[in-house]
C-alpha cells in the first residue's frame, strides 16, 4: 500500500512540475511573439513537447497537459470561447499517439532516435489535425483550418529538436513505472556487488 502511495505521490509532483513549466513557457513563448512579431504567420508552442514528454512517462495523465496547454495559448493569444475549444479540444487529438506506444513500445521508442522523433512528430500532427477538425465542426473554412498545419512548422522543428535532446537524459523520456523498477535493479544490483 506505502508503495502505492508513493508512486501516486511521485506522479502528482510530476504531472504537476510539467503542468507549471507547460504554463510558464506556453504564456511567456506566445505573449512575446504576438508581441514582438504580430505580423508573422507563425506560431510556436511548448505544448506538443510536453505533452508527448508526459505521454511517455505517464500515457493518458496527458490529457491535463494538452488541455492546459489549449487554455493558456488561448488566454496569451487572447482569444474567445470558439478558439478555447478549439485547441482545448484539438489538443487532446494528440492522445492518439498512445497507439503508438503501444504498437512499438515505450521502451522501443526510448532507445531508438528515429521512434523517438516519429513518436513525437505524430504528437505534434495529432494536436494539428484536432484543432483543424474542431475548427471545421465549429465552421471554419477549410482554407483557414489548414493554417493549423503551415503556422506551426516552427512548432513542428522545435519538438523534434527538444525530444532528440531530452530522449538522451536518463529517464527524462521515459515510462516512469519503467523507470522506476530500472532504478530499483540497478540499486539492487551495486548493493549485490559489495557483499
Amino acid at each position: 500500500m506505502s508503495q502505492k502511495r508513493t508512486l501516486q505521490g511521485y506522479r502528482g509532483i510530476d504531472l504537476t512540475l510539467f503542468a507549471v513549466i507547460l504554463a510558464a513557457f506556453e504564456y511567456l513563448v506566445c505573449h512575446a511573439a504576438l508581441r514582438l512579431f504580430p505580423s508573422q504567420p507563425f506560431t510556436v508552442s511548448v505544448t506538443p513537447v510536453i505533452t508527448a514528454i508526459v505521454l511517455m512517462r505517464w500515457g493518458p495523465w496527458a490529457a491535463v497537459h494538452a488541455v492546459l496547454g489549449g487554455l493558456v495559448y488561448s488566454a496569451a493569444a487572447g482569444g474567445g470561447p470558439k478558439q478555447i475549444l478549439i485547441y482545448c479540444l484539438g489538443n487532446l487529438f494528440s492522445l492518439g499517439a498512445l497507439g503508438l506506444k503501444k504498437a512499438l513500445g515505450a521502451e522501443e521508442i526510448r532507445q531508438h532516435t528515429g521512434k523517438s522523433l516519429l513518436f513525437g512528430l505524430c504528437v505534434v500532427l495529432l494536436m494539428q489535425s484536432g484543432r483543424a477538425a474542431v475548427s471545421l465542426v465549429l465552421g471554419v473554412e477549410a482554407a483557414a483550418a489548414g493554417l493549423f498545419f503551415t503556422a506551426d512548422v516552427i512548432t513542428d522543428l522545435f519538438t523534434l529538436t527538444v525530444i532528440w535532446i531530452v530522449r538522451r537524459l536518463d529517464g527524462v523520456f521515459e515510462d516512469q513505472k519503467h523507470y522506476l523498477r530500472r532504478l530499483d535493479e540497478e540499486e539492487r544490483k551495486e548493493k549485490g556487488g559489495y557483499r
